[in-house]
């Protein structure tokens, strides 16, 4: 009953790991790497969260009368080969449940925005994939949609020069080729089913920001270029619609600070370790299943031997 209590619980052990150390190590990458490696931990850490919290409630909930009845197991045996108190399996069913709750509101808050955005984008005069808004106000930012659009203002583009522009809008470019939105989309539903990543999403976000910065970087050939754009942008610029992915988004001391500095090495090992930690994750799943499993086997098993035998039923 020990080991079977150990294994329910290494899952939420590993993913809150996970949860803990990606954004630190994160900050070490290359953004791009520190990108993916923050989505996938999230979509890892996340799911390990919601199945170790459904197996553990799961004992709890077999146990009530009607469930058990229905599903043709003792309840009683079930109560016995439970590593867990009530207490503490029935707290894993009432967070499942918030975690429900939670993913729930967060999508249709999501859909809602994107929706939004891309009846947006429709209604936008666009040439090039830009548009340019007749407004004092300065702002810069994509809008994503099918296809999406670079939207600027000319109060923004007054606020720069023409080398600056040319860096600011390859910022806001880059974030529409990769999709960033659907990055961020993944990081606040895993922060909104887990919120120990919530600081993996900021983190995961904070990347995304630094993704488009070096790509920036690359199309207009100078990184101090890009720094002194997104600096003079910040300090210009008002806050940008909340479905935007902005310029003068996440930190801007921190961004112009790495691009002032060289860039980092891969670093294939710190990745190669995050794969295995969460290949570890995935995996503890497998003997977590199996002892849940196991338990209703039992429960199951003892429940069929005090039924009566029918006239039909032939002896054992």
């Amino acid at each position: 009953m020990r080991d079977a209590g150990i294994s329910l619980c290494a899952p939420l052990l590993v993913s809150a790991i996970l949860a803990l150390t990606v954004p630190r190590a994160g900050s070490r990458l290359p953004p791009r790497t520190a990108a993916w490696l923050s989505v996938t931990a999230a979509l890892v850490a996340a799911g390990a969260w919601v199945t170790g919290l459904a197996m553990i409630g799961s004992t709890i909930v077999g146990q009530i009368p009607q469930v058990a009845e229905e599903g043709r197991w003792s309840p009683h045996v079930l109560a016995a080969h439970t590593p867990f108190d009530r207490p503490v399996a029935g707290a894993c069913a009432l967070a499942l449940i918030g975690c429900a709750v939670a993913l729930t509101v967060a999508s249709m808050r999501r859909v809602t925005v994107l929706v939004g955005a891309w009846r947006e984008c429709r209604d936008l005069p666009a040439a090039g994939g830009l548009t340019v808004l007749d407004d004092p106000v300065p702002a810069a930012f994509a809008l994503p949609g099918a296809p999406g659009r670079v939207v600027v203002s000319s109060g923004m583009l007054r606020a720069l020069p023409a080398d600056e522009r040319e860096a600011l809008l390859a910022h806001e470019r880059a974030h529409l080729r990769h999709h960033h939105h659907l990055f961020l989309l993944v990081l606040q539903l895993a922060a909104a089913v887990d919120p120990l990543l919530r600081p993996l999403a900021k983190a995961g976000a904070f990347a995304l920001e630094r993704w488009a910065d070096e790509e920036a970087a690359d199309v207009v050939g100078g990184r101090p270029l890009v720094a002194r754009a997104i600096a003079r942008a910040a300090l210009a610029a008002k806050k940008a619609p909340g479905q935007a992915l902005a310029a003068t988004g996440g930190p801007v001391p921190q961004r112009v600070m790495a691009l002032m500095a060289p860039r980092g090495p891969a670093r294939h090992h710190l990745v190669a370790t995050f794969a295995t930690l969460m290949a570890v994750c995935c995996a503890s799943l497998a003997p977590a299943a199996h002892n849940v499993d196991g338990m209703f086997d039992a429960a199951t098993s003892s429940h069929a031997q005090t039924l009566p035998l029918r006239p039909s039923d032939p002896p054992s």
